[in-house]
């Protein structure tokens, strides 16, 4: 079952959320995945890197993918369908925190067994790691100070003013393809793009729309999405070239869990249930 937001419907359905979600390079999480839908087990059909435990890589933090809450805790849409994944094959889920440029290349580099970062799938990327099926679906957005929304409403509008993009994304992509004779300014992490938009160090952050329409929920009112870009993108989860065993698990595992409702279950927890299907 793939997602996509409407604008509207997806900033009214975050502020749903932020109320109830909180804030080292490894750490073991005991985050809870679904509040009710059963996680059904299966037998261990691969092998992971560390005995016992599913090693993911991630940009954390990355509101509202992948995230620790105040206690310390994996939290975060990414994170909570990779505990459910590890709960399903007995394993506890360890996180490591890498650099996002290149980050789909950690399983290969033997890093860990499987990238949630919201990666979207790429033709390039996907000729150096295995990519699950999409289980996220993500266009592009321009993200502004709340005074500003009303001025800087697409790309054109941006002209001479400098756009905050975060290095090795798509986001950095579609900025430099598409934004004229604005002033791209890489970032390497995300934070850094929020905070030099609060400080009028950028006029805009070009990012991924949940992530921007988060922001800007959890700012409230302070910072507004003002356009969106229709990209068609879509996330999965990375993987080595030749693990063909944890793809083939994950997989069923994002087919099982949307099945079952527990796909449904950790969408809602983050996103609101009114948050609408891809058209």
């Amino acid at each position: 079952m793939s997602r996509k937001f409407r604008l509207g419907a997806a900033a009214a359905s975050l502020a749903l959320v932020v109320a109830a979600c909180g804030g080292g390079s490894s750490s073991d999480t005991g985050g809870e995945t679904s509040d009710s839908t059963p996680i059904s087990t299966a037998e261990l059909t691969f092998q992971p890197i560390s005995a016992g435990k599913l090693t993911v890589c991630s940009d954390a933090p990355y509101e509202p993918f992948e995230y620790q809450d105040e206690a310390g805790n994996w939290t975060g849409f990414d994170m909570d369908i990779m505990t459910a994944i590890a709960k399903r094959y007995g394993l506890t889920l360890e996180v490591t925190k890498q650099p996002f440029d290149g980050i789909w290349l950690a399983p290969a580099a033997g890093t860990c067994d499987v990238v949630a970062s919201s990666i979207t799938i790429t033709e390039e990327r996907s000729q150096n790691a295995l990519f699950s099926d999409a289980y996220f679906d993500a266009n592009q957005s321009l993200l502004v100070r709340a005074e500003d929304a009303d001025t800087y409403v697409d790309l054109e509008s941006m002209a001479g003013k400098t756009i905050a993009v975060q290095t090795g994304t798509t986001g950095e992509t579609y900025a430099k393809e598409n934004a004229g004779s604005a002033k791209i300014q890489s970032f390497d992490d995300a934070s850094a793009m929020f905070l030099a938009l609060e400080s009028g160090q950028v006029d805009g952050v070009l990012q991924d729309f949940p992530i921007n329409a988060y922001r800007a929920v959890k700012q409230e009112g302070k910072t507004k999405v003002s356009a969106t870009f229709v990209t068609d993108e879509q996330y999965g989860f990375a993987m080595a070239k030749d693990n063909t065993a944890l793809h083939d698990a994950i997989n069923e595992s994002l087919n099982e869990f949307r099945a079952t409702g527990v796909y449904d279950e950790i969408f809602a927890k983050y996103f609101g249930s009114d948050a609408e299907e891809g058209e």
